[in-house]
C-alpha cells in the first residue's frame, strides 16, 4: 500500500524501498521453490523440502543475532557499539561452527530420521552454517542503523545466487539431486555477505560494556533465542513431522501446500523487520508505540484475508499454476493452511512488538502454543487434512491469547495515567 503510492509519486523512502525489496526476495524464493517442485516431482521434492526447511530453521536461529544486533545498534553509540558488534561476531562465529559441526557429524542420522536419499546434502549444508551467522550479524547492523538499501542488497544477493546457481546446475548437468540444492544454498550464503563491513569485524578491542549493559543484552538475547525457537517449531515442525510420519509422495504434496500457504507469513516478515527498530526508537524518544502496532496488524490482517479468499475460490488453479497437476490433491486444504498461517502472522506482530519493548509474556504464549501445535501433530496425524486442522486450532488459540494480553495491558496502562 505504502509502496504502491510511493511508486506512483516516484518518491521511494528507504523503508519503502526495503519493503519492495522484501517482496522481490520472497518472490524469488517462491520461484526457486516452484521450479524445484516442477522439476523434481512430489517424491524428490520431499528431499528438497527438508533442506529448505533446514534453511528456514537456520534463518530463525541466526535471526536471534540479527535482532539483538539491530536493537542495540539503536541504543548503543560510538565505541560501545563497536565493542558490542565485535563481541557479537565472535559469538555468532562460535555458535555457527558448533552447529555446523553437529550437522556434519550427525548427517547419517539425519538421513535416517527424515528418510532422505543422501547424507552428503547435510554435510554441505553444515559447512555453510558459520557463514550464515556472520551474514546475520552484518544484516543486524544495517537493520538497526536503518541502512535499508544495504540490507536489501544482502537479501537480493543471497536469493538471486541461490536461484541461478541451483536451477543452472540442474539444467546444465541434468542432475536432479538434493546435493545440487545443498551446493546452491552454500554458495548463496557467501554472496549473502555482500556488502560486508569489515571494519566491524574486530577481534581485539579494549572497550568493555558496563555491567547493566551486558545484563540488558544477555536478557534480550535469551528471550529472543527462546522466541525464535518457537518460530522454528511453529513454522517448520509440521513439514519435518509429516516427512517423518508419511511416505515421500505425501510429504512432497504437503511441502507444496506449506509453501503456497505461507505466502502471507513471508509478506508479513517485511513489516516485522521494520517494526523492531521503529518501536525501539520511539520508546527511546518517549513517543507512543501503539499506533505502529495497529498499523502493521491492519496491513497483515488485510493481506491475509485477501490471500485466504483467493485460496478458497481458486485452489486448483493456484496449485496447477504454481506446482502443476501432480500436486492437485492438496487443493481442498489450501485455504485452511493459509488461514493457519494468517493467524500466526498476526500473532507474530504482537509478539515482536512486545519483544521490542522488553515485554516477554507474549513470547511465552508463542512458545506454549508452538509446543501445543507440535504435540497435536504428533498425536493427530491420521491424514494430511487432520494435520492442517490441528494447526488452525493452535494458531487461533495463540491469537486469542495475544489479543487478550494486549487488552489487559492497555487497560492497565490507562489506569496508571
Amino acid at each position: 500500500m505504502q509502496v504502491i503510492s510511493a511508486i506512483k509519486s516516484k518518491t521511494l523512502t528507504p523503508e519503502q524501498l526495503f519493503m519492495l525489496s522484501v517482496l522481490l526476495v520472497n518472490g524469488g524464493n517462491y520461484l526457486y521453490n516452484l521450479v524445484l517442485g516442477r522439476l523434481l516431482g512430489p517424491e524428490q521434492f520431499a528431499d528438497a523440502a527438508v533442506l529448505i526447511t533446514f534453511l528456514l530453521v537456520l534463518s530463525f536461529i541466526a535471526m536471534t543475532f540479527q535482532l539483538v544486533t539491530a536493537k542495540f545498534s539503536v541504543l548503543f553509540e560510538h565505541k560501545i557499539l563497536t565493542r558490542f558488534i565485535s563481541q557479537l561476531y565472535k559469538n555468532a562465529i562460535g555458535t555457527g561452527v558448533i552447529l555446523g559441526v553437529l550437522i556434519i557429524l550427525f548427517s547419517k542420522q539425519l538421513q535416517q530420521v527424515f528418510h532422505t536419499s543422501s547424507s552428503l546434502m547435510f554435510v554441505i549444508f553444515g559447512i555453510g552454517v558459520p557463514i550464515y551467522f556472520i551474514m546475520s550479524v552484518n544484516r543486524g547492523v544495517f537493520q538497526g542503523q536503518k541502512a535499508y538499501k544495504l540490507l536489501s542488497v544482502t537479501y537480493q544477493s543471497e536469493m538471486i545466487t541461490r536461484l541461478l546457481v541451483t536451477i543452472g546446475l540442474i539444467y546444465l548437468f541434468n542432475i536432479q539431486s538434493s546435493v545440487v540444492i545443498a551446493l546452491g544454498i552454500l554458495i548463496s550464503f557467501g554472496f549473502g555477505l555482500i556488502p560486508f563491513k569489515f571494519k566491524n569485524l574486530r577481534f581485539k578491542t579494549s572497550i568493555r560494556l558496563k555491567a547493566n549493559q551486558s545484563k540488558q543484552v544477555r536478557s534480550f538475547f535469551i528471550i529472543t533465542a527462546f522466541y525464535e525457537l518457537t518460530q522454528i517449531i511453529i513454522n517448520n515442525s509440521d513439514i519435518l513431522l509429516v516427512k517423518h510420519y508419511f511416505e515421500s509422495y505425501e510429504a512432497g504434496l504437503y511441502a507444496s501446500l506449506a509453501l503456497i500457504g505461507r505466502i502471507v507469513y513471508f509478506i508479513a516478515w517485511m513489516f516485522v523487520m521494520l517494526l523492531l527498530p521503529t518501536v525501539v526508537r520511539l520508546k527511546k524518544e518517549g513517543k507512543a508505540t501503539t499506533p505502529i502496532l495497529f498499523k502493521y496488524v491492519g496491513y497483515i490482517a488485510v493481506i491475509a484475508s485477501v490471500i485466504i479468499f483467493i485460496c478458497a475460490l481458486f485452489p486448483e488453479t493456484g496449485i496447477t499454476l504454481l506446482f502443476g497437476e501432480h500436486y492437485l490433491a492438496m487443493a481442498p486444504f489450501l485455504w485452511k493452511y493459509a488461514l493457519a498461517t494468517g493467524l500466526f502472522a498476526i500473532s507474530n506482530i504482537f509478539a515482536y512488538y512486545y519483544l521490542s519493548l522488553d515485554r516477554y509474556i507474549p513470547v511465552i504464549f508463542s512458545g506454549l502454543f508452538g509446543m501445543l501445535q507440535m504435540a497435536l501433530v504428533v498425536f493427530f496425524h491420521k491424514n494430511l487434512e487432520q494435520v492442517v486442522h490441528v494447526q488452525i486450532i493452535a494458531m487461533l488459540l495463540l491469537l486469542i491469547f495475544q489479543i487478550i494480553y494486549f487488552f489487559f495491558d492497555s487497560k492497565s496502562k490507562a489506569n496508571k495515567i
